[in-house]
């Protein structure tokens, strides 16, 4: 007898990246990496700045308002930065900010981060599968560990680790030269890894 498969969570399965939507206004840095394999879909302009990587099967979605994101941001496969939620609660108008990221942040594989004027502040990691509500406000340095949730309309202090159980912790070693440093060093491989087609999304 075949065993049962197990049921999957909210965030291990994701729907596929598709190419459909309209095509966004974009105001790309000449230094950034964005694979041709990403996907920019809205109506609002996407923003993003010196040095940052964009991975293949990642999706910007600017249908909830302007996406602005940093230098050297990492925004890794298979995650949505913009969305606009189970229920599609957001209503839509021309000028809002859908999310924000400040620099050197990283989004993570599969996580999601929805529109509503939704910030991360700088240096801070979103893990794997995890996802950040609408209107969030994450501060500097701040870790979302993977699988994790921040509610719609937190406000997480800086040097905060968020795990996937509500519970929150201080980390104040300051290290945030250090992880600068480490995302410098994994931006120069990524870039060597990754071919970049800016053009495409012109």
């Amino acid at each position: 007898m075949a065993s049962a498969k197990p049921s999957a969570s909210r965030h291990s399965i994701l729907p596929p990246i598709s190419q459909s939507g309209p095509k966004p206004p974009v105001t790309f840095s000449s230094s950034i990496t964005i694979s041709d394999g990403a996907v920019l879909t809205g109506t609002n302009p996407i923003l993003i700045s010196s040095e940052s990587v964009i991975h293949p099967r990642a999706r910007l979605d600017s249908m909830g308002g302007t996406i602005s994101i940093g230098k050297r941001c990492i925004i890794h496969e298979r995650t949505r930065i913009g969305d606009m939620g189970s229920e599609g609660r957001l209503s839509l108008q021309e000028g809002n900010k859908a999310v924000t990221l400040e620099d050197y942040v990283t989004v993570e594989t599969a996580a999601v981060v929805e529109a509503g004027d939704t910030l991360l502040g700088e240096g801070t990691v979103v893990g794997v599968g995890s996802r950040i509500g609408r209107g969030a406000v994450v501060g500097k340095y701040c870790t979302i560990t993977p699988q994790s949730e921040v509610p719609d309309e937190a406000r997480i202090p800086d040097f905060t680790v968020v795990y996937g159980n509500g519970m929150r912790r201080q980390d104040k070693r300051g290290v945030s030269a250090l992880m600068n440093k480490a995302q410098r060093q994994q931006i120069d491989v990524l870039r060597r890894l990754i071919p970049s087609k800016p053009e495409k999304f012109h």
